[in-house]
């Protein structure tokens, strides 16, 4: 059986392969050695879900773990409300919505449903302005849907020794970079 891929790890793929390695390599290590501002801020801006303080409503669930068995998936989702059937993926600020982004909601969404939840409404909310992103559920956007699965196969097949980053501006934003090998900058 191959390794479950982190849903998380779906963004970090399309933004560099090699990020994921180095994510894995400083693993425990504290996140202030190695995180930039943003993702600081980012992480913060989740604590009140991740610990379950956001909501005190019983329909809310916060911080659940989830399992996609179709396409070996796990994470966790930041919000579900089982009364409304939204699934909700916070972010601390949202300046565009990525591919990536929405491939992890997407992946959240087949998790829910395999566990027997009712999505009817998948969306992002962007804490720092109170602003609401309603995003597609995936059979009702077949060009992202596939965009979708055409990642998941190719974290799948992806093989390390190959790889040569070809956006330098990746790796310009790059936390990682000052330690990677492969980097263009």
């Amino acid at each position: 059986m191959d390794d479950a891929i982190i849903i998380s790890n779906l963004n970090d793929f399309i933004f560099c392969p090699v990020s994921i390695y180095f994510h894995n390599l400083y693993g425990n290590r504290a996140t202030i050695t190695y995180q930039c501002s943003d993702q600081i801020n980012g992480t913060k801006a989740h604590e009140s879900v991740d610990n379950k303080t956001y909501s005190t409503k019983k329909s809310v669930l916060m911080s659940l773990d989830i399992y996609c068995e179709k396409y070996n998936l796990v994470g966790k989702i930041d919000m579900y409300d089982t009364s409304t059937g939204v699934l909700t993926e916070r972010k601390r600020k949202i300046n565009k919505i990525y591919d990536g982004y929405v491939y992890q909601l997407f992946a959240q969404y087949f998790a829910l449903k395999e566990m027997g939840y009712d999505v009817k409404k998948i969306q992002f909310y962007s804490i720092s302005d109170n602003k609401k992103y309603p995003i597609p559920l995936p059979e009702d956007d077949k060009e992202m849907f596939i965009k979708f699965e055409t990642v998941i196969n190719s974290i799948k097949n992806f093989e390390m020794d190959g790889y040569i980053q070809s956006n330098v501006e990746k790796c310009k934003h790059c936390i990682y970079e000052p330690a990677c090998d492969r980097g263009l900058v």
